[in-house]
């Protein structure tokens, strides 16, 4: 994932519990801490800035028997 892209340094403070609970992953997973660090990050950021793009487009069409009002309709005030 990193060979690709360009990485800034950054430095943070980890609680002793989540410190230890990232080094069992690291131990399990085999990988590196920072790279468990990165893959939370993604997820939280993946989450927090959701698209909703795909699920609008998935509900598209799924009223066909909706009636829509003209545009002369509509209240323009």
């Amino acid at each position: 994932m990193l060979c690709c892209m360009s990485a800034t340094r950054t430095q943070i403070y980890l609680t002793e519990e989540q410190r230890d609970r990232i080094d069992v992953i690291v131990e399990d997973e085999g990988v590196t801490l920072a790279e468990v660090v990165r893959r939370a990050l993604d997820d939280y950021l993946e989450r927090r800035f959701h698209d909703p793009g795909p699920a609008l487009a998935s509900t598209f069409g799924s009223e066909p028997d909706v009636t829509v009002p003209s545009r002369d309709e509509w209240d323009r005030g």
